[in-house]
Parts: C-alpha cells; sequence; structure tokens
C-alpha cells in the first residue's frame, strides 16, 4: 500500500497528521528539492504540497508528472491560494475524462 506525504510550512500543513498523513515541514527550496526527491524514490502514492513549494521546485514537479507515481497534489497554504493547484486538478481531469469538469459557472 502507497502512502500520503504532505510538504509546507509547518502552519499550512499541520492539520494533515490528525488524519494520519505523514508531514514533512520544509520552507527553504534547496531542503525542499532534496525531500521530494527522496520521497518520489520512497513508497508514496500520493504528496500534497503547498502552492508555494510547487513554485519553488516548479521544474521537477515537471519531470514528476512523466512518471506515474507519486501524484503531487498542489493545496493552498496560509499564505493564501495562487489558484495554481486548481489549474493543475483541471489539467489532470481533462487528461483523465478528456473535459474540463471543474470548468466555474
Amino acid at each position: 500500500m502507497y502512502k500520503v506525504a504532505v510538504m509546507g510550512d509547518y502552519d499550512s500543513i499541520c492539520g494533515f497528521a490528525a488524519v494520519g498523513i505523514r508531514m514533512f515541514p520544509v520552507e527553504e527550496e534547496r531542503e525542499a528539492g532534496r525531500l521530494l526527491e527522496r520521497l518520489s524514490r520512497e513508497d508514496y502514492g500520493v504528496i500534497f504540497m503547498t502552492e508555494a513549494l510547487g513554485e519553488m521546485l516548479s521544474e521537477m514537479l515537471e519531470e514528476l508528472r512523466e512518471r506515474m507515481l507519486p501524484v503531487v497534489v498542489l493545496i493552498p497554504g496560509l499564505s493564501g491560494n495562487t489558484g495554481r493547484g486548481m489549474e493543475e486538478a483541471r489539467r489532470l481531469t481533462r487528461q483523465a475524462v478528456g473535459a474540463d469538469i471543474l470548468e466555474e459557472a
């Protein structure tokens, strides 16, 4: 069975521990890059990541998209919602379903 992780600043991700998701508090780009590399080699099927980290690690995320696992899901952090997570969700659903079922009315 695959594991689920969340990475980002502590205040943004601390609630995930309540539902059994492994937390990896990290804020610096270099440290976050090393952590993402390590998690992508381990048995993690899903990695939630704050949008702020996603911006910092955009090149690594592009490379990970080529692989089946892990799936990286961008989530808003306490600093706000950039919309990048929703853009990625739309891209993935268009790819899977063939239509934008998340389109705003």
